[in-house]
């Protein structure tokens, strides 16, 4: 089969997205979109399953699309594939977006220490002006949402289960994002900034003695071979993220209506199946480590509310005196019951 490759010229940016001459069985030309994400393939993690999903379900609405699915980082890393999305190198992504916070600040409140109180809240949080903001920051950078996904996360150990802020005095710890750094440091940790996909690696090698990550990555990456000690999600999770499957605008735009509506269509299937499957991998996440001999325990409400407090003079206040509109965005948020 001859396959064309769009110009920039031609789809407004997009350099990814190759469209064959031959037509499909439902009269569309067939586009080909490149998918990338960090974690393993073919393994089980919910992230890659809802890229796979989205793929599958893509292919056979038969409007002459075809998605490849590059996993484990094997196309773009981690917190490069923004760029390319924006840059038109990249289609699709499941995507931590605050890994995208260096370009845009506001972004950084999708993984706010305490923003996000359970699965249920979150999806209250995902129909609220609060991410309708958001969203417009996405659109006017050059990226659309396909599936909105929220995970709940946890903290592990080679040392001490992590309880309250003293319980992390004195260790090298990975967090994601800029406003758990900043609440870990408040709390005397010190702070090594790295992907999740590097954490089992950091742990090994000693360069880290503590890290927190979603419920997914935590069982995916194995790191329960690597800790002493798992701080579960339970009631009280301190740790939640926004990590959707995004898609580039200019990618989208470049195809037909048909095409269009049925990448919307996978989307929305795939996002159900993350807001079931996510609390289902907080089961999971227990499972895997009490069967792999590690500590299992949970933060109690006192030592939530201490971390709440430390995150309202650090993480919280950082965010509202140097974002710009930072703390409008940030009571919207904290406004969502």
């Amino acid at each position: 089969m001859l396959f064309k490759k769009f110009n920039k010229a031609l789809v407004a940016g997009v350099m990814a997205a190759t469209v064959g001459l031959t037509a499909c069985g439902g009269g569309e030309q067939t586009v080909n979109l490149k998918a990338s994400h960090q974690w393993p393939g073919g393994k089980g993690d919910m992230r890659d399953i809802m890229v796979q999903m989205i793929a599958e379900d893509a292919k056979n609405a038969d409007v002459g699309l075809n998605i490849q699915v590059y996993p484990g980082k094997s196309l773009f890393k981690p917190k490069e594939q923004w760029g390319a999305m924006v840059d038109g190198n990249l289609d699709i992504t499941a995507f931590p977006l605050a890994y995208a916070g260096g370009r845009h600040p506001e972004l950084n409140l999708t993984l706010m220490p305490g923003l996000v109180k359970n699965h249920d809240h979150a999806m209250r949080l995902n129909k609220s002006p609060f991410m309708d903001r958001i969203k417009k920051i996405m659109d006017d950078a050059g990226v659309i949402v396909l599936s909105d996904t929220w995970m709940a996360g946890g903290f592990v150990s080679k040392k001490n289960c992590i309880a309250g802020p003293d319980s992390v005095k004195g260790q090298q710890f990975r967090a994601a994002g800029k406003a758990f750094n900043q609440m870990l440091a408040a709390a005397g940790a010190s702070i090594t900034s790295m992907p999740s996909s590097e954490i089992y690696s950091g742990l090994q090698t000693g360069v880290l003695d503590g890290a927190n990550t979603s419920s997914a990555s935590l069982v995916s990456y194995r790191i329960y071979e690597q800790v002493k000690c798992l701080t579960a999600p339970g009631a009280t999770a301190l740790w939640f993220m926004y990590e959707p499957i995004l898609m580039s605008k200019a990618s989208f735009n470049a195809l037909s209506k048909a095409q269009q509506d049925a990448l919307m269509a996978a989307g929305k299937k795939a996002e159900q199946y993350a807001f079931e499957e996510a609390k289902k991998v907080d089961g999971k996440l227990v499972e895997a480590y009490k069967n792999a001999g590690v500590e299992v325990v949970e933060m109690s409400q006192a030592d939530f509310n201490a971390w709440r407090d430390i995150a309202q003079t650090s993480s919280y206040k950082s965010f509202a005196e140097k974002v710009d509109g930072g703390k409008e965005l940030l009571d919207m948020a904290l406004s969502v019951e």
